[in-house]
């Protein structure tokens, strides 16, 4: 008996002695990834899918009890929950959103906000799901569905299925781990690209930067295929490049044979090739209507006929080249609806044709205008049909759909080009 109570007391003992030791452990170690989790959203291993682009930091925990009141600590360090009802943003009707209040990583919008009547500040879905991690949760008897921050790696509340539509889901947060950013100050925040959230979009010039390769993400049969012509395959391709939904775009040569599909012999104007662009798009995010509706309104002008601005021959006709029959038909239908709303004073003159093929152009004419925004024909003749874009169909931009190719999409924006 007497052995049998040592060999428990001594089992005790060991414990009391390694578990201090293992917490001491663990916590150096947390410490120590937290001081190097940096994560830039360029750099692509990194990112998860649907993040938001960004540069967002973890701070070591000397700079978080610097940074956060004890309430914030408590929260997004040690998962606490702060008192229903009294915390800042429960009755929050402003508009704007919601960011970490450890990394600044975008997280909720006040158009996902609605009245739960909990006491917290409750969403139906958040800005991005690649910033949101979750965990299962299993304190105080219940198993729970915990979600933290991506970056910052905050505690940051809890999500529910008993949610309104459209999602079904209420993701209850505790106001601490958040900052609000109101909509008048997401642009001198730097968050302009949230804007589109309330129906406003930046006014800078912002545009896409190079595409990432798109069968990386896409099966052929997931995407369509659409082949226009309208002068200087530059600015064509450029314009299409800012679109929600197409996630490829290049510059070629189309209408003639392919032992003349160079710039040479194009140049020429005797080839029978028009300078053209292929554009590969989801037709879930955007339809072809739409992809001509920006072609005949903003791309070129379909009532110069073998010309298109400084640029003369029919290499520069305006054609498009069909893929389908029904891309023809409906062709078809949007120039006899065209002319006959007299958008245009003058004739429409584009021509139908249906692609025998396809021919990329030189290297060097592929993104042109991003590899060479400085160049003179880009800041006259291009840039301003960007511009135009960005005023009649911002709600078509990619910029202003960050949902879009997210996995790696990147914008650069364009700082007194002229």
């Amino acid at each position: 008996m007497k052995d049998r109570q040592l060999r428990l007391l001594l089992i005790v003992i060991v414990i009391l002695i390694i578990t201090p030791l293992y917490l001491i452990s663990r916590g150096n170690q947390e410490e120590n990834e937290k001081e190097s989790k940096i994560y830039i959203a360029d750099s692509n291993a990194l990112l998860p899918p649907g993040h938001e682009n960004g540069t967002w930091e973890n701070p070591s925990d000397e700079q978080l009890n610097k940074q956060l009141s004890s309430m914030q600590y408590e929260v997004t360090q040690n998962n606490g929950t702060e008192p229903a009802f009294q915390n800042e943003f429960w009755d929050n009707k402003e508009e704007g959103i919601y960011v970490d209040i450890v990394s600044g990583e975008p997280l909720f919008s006040s158009t996902d906000k609605f009245k739960s009547g909990t006491g917290w500040p409750s969403f139906t879905r958040p800005i991005s799901l690649g910033n949101i991690i979750e965990t299962t949760d299993s304190s105080y008897g219940m198993k729970r569905t915990e979600v933290r921050s991506y970056f910052g790696d905050s505690h940051l509340g809890h999500v529910f299925s008993d949610g309104p539509d459209p999602t079904g889901l209420r993701y209850c947060i505790n106001s601490a781990s958040l900052r609000f950013i109101a909509k008048e100050d997401l642009e001198k925040e730097g968050y302009s690209k949230f804007l589109y959230l309330f129906g406003e979009y930046q006014s800078k010039l912002v545009i896409r930067d190079q595409l990432p390769d798109w069968e990386e993400f896409y099966d052929s049969s997931e995407v369509e295929t659409a082949v226009f012509a309208g002068g200087c395959f530059w600015g064509v391709e450029a314009v299409f490049e800012q679109l929600y939904g197409v996630v490829n775009v290049e510059s070629g040569y189309s209408g003639g044979r392919e032992e003349a599909a160079n710039y040479s012999d194009v140049s020429s104007g005797r080839t029978n090739h028009a300078e053209a662009v292929r554009i590969i798009y989801d037709p879930k995010l955007i339809d072809y209507s739409t992809l001509l509706k920006v072609f005949f309104t903003v791309a070129h002008d379909p009532t110069q006929l073998n010309y298109q601005g400084p640029d003369k021959g029919r290499q520069y006709r305006s054609i498009v080249f069909y893929t389908t029959d029904e891309q023809k038909r409906e062709l078809e239908q949007y120039i006899k609806d065209l002319s006959e709303s007299e958008f245009y004073d003058d004739e429409i003159v584009t021509r139908v044709g249906k692609l025998s093929a396809f021919y990329l152009a030189e290297e060097y004419h592929q993104d042109f205008l991003i590899n060479n925004q400085y160049h003179p024909y880009i800041t006259h003749w291009d840039i301003p049909k960007l511009e135009d874009l960005n005023e009649k169909y911002p709600e078509l931009l990619a910029v202003n759909n960050p949902a879009t190719f997210d996995k790696v999409n990147r914008f650069v924006e364009i700082n007194e080009i002229k």
